[in-house]
């Protein structure tokens, strides 16, 4: 019979028991009485409303009251602070089975949040012998976000292997640099399409508003990629470069000094070469390439961005229906895209094995600090002088440091003076060096920023460096 009660009812019987309660007058024997039919009763209530018949505990959070020395603000890094900032995400890898390479250091600090900077490192099977081992090691520039960086870390090594495997190499002959250089673009370009097309697909499918908010992402944002592969069959290294990052290998020379050999050009509107390209592939319009911008965009050849590579109508109506950013016009004259292309300029290198030898790779958030001669002398020095000594600490002056006097009588930039070799990654010594050294006041001001204010002071940093022929 009580199977059959339905939930008016109950709800009529409940109301019952509540109001005949709140009108007698406890005591232990009218409780006993009628505690059987109470608790029988009590198990019918399933109503939410009356969860609070049963609760027991007090679940509200107790809000502490403020007192005056809890306003006292955060101290900035101290020294041992810097240390962990610039080691947090650090790593480092013997490498023991791959001839001519013997380790490679890396780290990462951020300044947006998220970071928008990606790497990726490792081994690979060689695209034409499963067998033999290859290396590869990238850095990821992204901006407008980290979306698009984030997916080359997913796909741009496939698709540049899966046009290396379509090579077919002639027996007991290497496959010749340029055939290599020619696979390498095509991988990049080949993504770079995808990127391009999956936008444009997701914005007619069927596929739920929010999911299409997502796909759209990485054609949106933006991002430099700069690829090594080494192979170590022909101890060749390859080094693919889209945008301002920078590849920079070391060499020792027979007099003892280390030379800096650039391994790729930054890409940016600043470059004469790539204005000259861009210009002639967009003849007639002017401008395209001003205050060392491509239509304001800092670098001429990028993944996504496809502000820079859509027709403006199709871009009219993407904003309409997604919200996206609009088109660069009419703040910029575009006339007829694509103004960017994902394109690398690829250099092959062979490392010679009887030089010592090392490669940086880092995004230009090391570069705006440091030339390629002095990222290959604080590399060099580091191998050289061992961790753990340092200059002295450059003593405070009589005027407290500020970031005005960057404009005055402080170099913003890296000075040999501020050099301290304390790290033992090489990466993290780059890092260090490039942000101050051992001038505290400024390396920790520079550290002291969180986001979003911190990029005004510095921007993401990735940085890799490769040795080969090199035991540390």
């Amino acid at each position: 019979m009580l199977s059959c009660l339905t939930r008016p009812r109950i709800g009529r019987v409940t109301a019952s028991i509540v109001r005949t309660h709140t009108k007698r007058s406890f005591s232990i024997k009218s409780f006993s009485s009628n505690s059987k039919i109470y608790i029988a009763t009590a198990g019918l209530i399933t109503t939410p409303g009356l969860w609070w018949l049963t609760a027991t505990k007090d679940d509200v959070p107790l809000l502490e009251s403020s007192s005056a020395e809890h306003l006292a603000p955060k101290l900035g890094p101290s020294k041992e602070d810097v240390t962990r900032i610039l080691s947090k995400e650090a790593y480092s890898f013997q490498v023991r089975n791959i001839s001519g390479i013997t380790r490679y250091d890396g780290t990462q600090l951020a300044s947006n949040s998220p970071c928008e900077d990606r790497f990726i490192h490792g081994k690979l099977s060689s695209p034409w012998n499963e067998n033999d081992q290859w290396m590869s090691w990238a850095v990821f520039d992204g901006h407008s976000g980290w979306q698009t960086a984030d997916l080359l870390t997913k796909h741009l090594l496939p698709f540049v292997r899966r046009r290396l495997a379509e090579i077919k190499p002639l027996s007991n002959e290497p496959v010749p640099n340029e055939s290599v250089q020619r696979a390498i673009m095509k991988g990049f370009v080949d993504l770079d399409d995808s990127i391009a097309k999956t936008a444009q697909e997701t914005s007619t499918s069927k596929e739920s508003f929010q999911d299409k908010i997502k796909k759209l992402a990485p054609a949106y944002a933006g991002s430099c990629a700069l690829l090594s592969l080494y192979d170590p069959t022909t101890s060749t290294l390859h080094v693919a470069c889209t945008g301002d990052s920078r590849a920079v290998l070391g060499q020792k020379g027979s007099d003892g000094k280390w030379e800096a050999i650039p391994l790729s050009i930054d890409q940016t509107g600043s470059n004469e070469e790539e204005i000259t390209r861009i210009s002639k592939e967009h003849p007639g319009e002017e401008n395209i390439a001003k205050d060392g911008r491509v239509l304001g965009l800092m670098v001429s050849r990028a993944f996504g961005d496809i502000l820079w590579k859509w027709p403006v109508e199709f871009q009219k109506e993407m904003k309409r229906k997604f919200s996206v950013p609009p088109p660069l016009t009419p703040r910029y004259d575009v006339r007829t895209p694509p103004y960017l292309t994902a394109e690398p300029v690829v250099t092959s290198t062979k490392i010679d094995s009887n030089k010592p030898s090392f490669l940086i790779l880092a995004t230009d958030g090391l570069w705006d600090y440091l030339s390629n001669k002095q990222g290959v002398d604080l590399v060099g020095n580091w191998l050289e002088q061992g961790t753990g000594e340092t200059k002295s600490e450059l003593e405070p002056t009589e005027s407290q440091f500020d970031f005005g006097r960057f404009w005055k009588d402080v170099n913003w930039k890296f000075v040999e003076e501020r050099t301290t070799t304390q790290d033992d990654n090489a990466a993290v010594h780059l890092t260090r060096n490039s942000l101050g050294g051992n001038h505290h006041e400024m390396i920790s001001g520079r550290l002291a920023f969180d986001p979003p204010f911190s990029r005004r002071v510095r921007d993401d940093i990735t940085v890799q460096v490769v040795f080969f022929n090199i035991e540390k």
